[in-house]
Parts: C-alpha cells; sequence; structure tokens
C-alpha cells in the first residue's frame, strides 16, 4: 500500500487546531503479517539509504521526536530504525535540564548532540521542550534565570525565532530535519498508562509524573498547536502522526523517514580518474 506522508504535514501557515486532527486513520496495512512484512521493507531500503547517506558525507539527518507521554515515541525510534547501522546513527534523550545545562542558553544542551554528515541523529524529546513544558510550567522558565522571564510572551516569542534561526542555519549547511509529533487521544493514553499498572512487566516504565502531567493535557495541547504552526517551515517541517494504532505510527514514520532521504538525492561517491588509475595499480600488486 502507497502510505501518503504528505498529508501529515504541517505547512505552517495557518493555525493548528489538534482537536481537528485525526488520532487514529485506516490502517495502512491488511493484517499483523502484512504490518510485518512492509515494515522490513522500509528498514531494508532505509538501511540501505543511510549506507548511500554515510558514504557520501555531504549531509546529515535530525529526526526529531516529541509526544504525550505513553504515545509510542521510544517504540516508533526502536522498530523504524532496527536495521540502521549503529556506528553510523545515535539516538539522545532529553529530561529536565542539568545544573550545568541551565547555565547555557536553551538550545546549548541539544547543539552540542547534533549529528555528523553522513550520520542520524534522533532526539527523543529536544529543544522543543523549552517552548511545551517550560510553557506549561512556569516554574520552569523562572529557574532557568533568563532575564525577560517576566516578560513570558516575549520569551516564547524569542525562543520560536531562535528556533526557527537554527533549524534554517542547519538546513543550509546540510543537515535535514524531520519532525514528528505522535499525535495521541487521551483516552488511549489511558489505556497505556493502565496496562503499564497492570501488566507486570510494563510496571518499570510507569511514572507518578505521567499522571501528575496529565491533568495539565488542554495547557499541552495549546502549546503544541502554537508550537507546531510557529516552527513548522518548508526547511524542516512538523508532521502530525496519528498514534493511536502504533503500527499504523510506525509504517506512517518510517515513510516520512524515506521520503526524505530519497529527496537528498544522494548517490555512493564515484572515483575519478586520478583515483581509478590508483585503485588500479594497487590491484596489480595485490594480484601479483
Amino acid at each position: 500500500m502507497n502510505i501518503d506522508a504528505q498529508r501529515f504535514r504541517i505547512d505552517g501557515e495557518r493555525r493548528v487546531r489538534l482537536a481537528e486532527l485525526p488520532t487514529q486513520v485506516a490502517p495502512v496495512y491488511r493484517s499483523k503479517q502484512h504490518y510485518r512484512e512492509m515494515l522490513a521493507r522500509h528498514v531494508a531500503r532505509l538501511s540501505a539509504r543511510q549506507q548511500v547517506l554515510f558514504a557520501s558525507n555531504s549531509h546529515a539527518i535530525l529526526l526529531i521526536f516529541q509526544a504525550m507521554d505513553a504515545a509510542g515515541k521510544d517504540g516508533a525510534i526502536r522498530h523504524v530504525m532496527s536495521g540502521v547501522n549503529p556506528q553510523g546513527c545515535q539516538v539522545h534523550s532529553y529530561q529536565h535540564p542539568a545544573p550545568r545545562e541551565l547555565q547555557h542558553d536553551f538550545l546549548w544542551r541539544t547543539t552540542v548532540d547534533l549529528p555528523e554528515r553522513g550520520r542520524i541523529g534522533i532526539f527523543n524529546r529536544s529543544y522543543y521542550e523549552e517552548v511545551l513544558i517550560a510553557r506549561v510550567h512556569p516554574e520552569i522558565l523562572r529557574s532557568e534565570g533568563v532575564p525577560a522571564a517576566a516578560d513570558e510572551e516575549a520569551v516564547w516569542r524569542e525562543r520560536y525565532r531562535s528556533i526557527r534561526n537554527l533549524e534554517r542555519h542547519l538546513s543550509a549547511n546540510g543537515t535535514r530535519i524531520i519532525k514528528v509529533f505522535l499525535h495521541v487521544s487521551r483516552e488511549e493514553q489511558k489505556k497505556r498508562l493502565l496496562a503499564r499498572i497492570d501488566d507486570p512487566k510494563k510496571n518499570w516504565k510507569f511514572a507518578l509524573s505521567d499522571i501528575q502531567e496529565r491533568a495539565y493535557w488542554p495547557a499541552y495541547m495549546a502549546a503544541y498547536e502554537e508550537c507546531l504552526a510557529r516552527t513548522s517551515t518548508r526547511a524542516a517541517p512538523w508532521y502530525v502522526v496519528p498514534a493511536d494504532d502504533k503500527k499504523n505510527a510506525r509504517l506512517i514514520v518510517s515513510r516520512i523517514v524515506l521520503d526524505a532521504l530519497r529527496e537528498l538525492g544522494l548517490r555512493y561517491p564515484r572515483a575519478d580518474a586520478r583515483q581509478r588509475e590508483v585503485l588500479q595499480a594497487i590491484r596489480r600488486r595485490l594480484l601479483d
């Protein structure tokens, strides 16, 4: 089945209303077996394109995941990237800033983890937390020592601008940015949190903070809506992926990443005449 990833892209030119965007769409797979076959094909293609990305050494991929708790970020990363060479891919997860990180601007701690050319970098949460959780919980902003924290609206405007400028700079220098918001419904989140309590094998996943943050759902939706509208650009678009069906979400995400790699138009480097001459000379020596 063909997956049109563009239907989930936010154009950044109009207001985003998450209540009007689906958390579930018709499955792109026919059965569990079909899902496994589709994902295996996507993973194989992704692995092949990642090798070309590594060999060309001209571009990098930055894949950002944002979502509410239990939306499936970890699972999407684990399944979609399962075939990628670990030497060419790094995953970074970000929690509350450490004291040393609070001594720097809000982009500092993630900037040092940006992927090198030829590699894929994955941010499980990211600098976007600084316009999401910090907006829902103003005390976090005040703890950061921001000079203009008294005028919070000005802080958010400037942070959106800083993020757009950073992403434009990265894009101009060869980093392709893919941003995915896994859009899960409040009801589905409740089911997944209950499963973490009821299934002993999932107890380790449960955190009291998940329940505490759930109480702020409307505030988070408002923060996400403005963030998506203000920071989805041609250079770094947001994709709002329906996430109530984890399998469907993984297939859509893998299609988004594959499309981005294909659009780069990369090829294995070809040796020029001088290099071919040297290689042939080495070949003759090896055969002696």
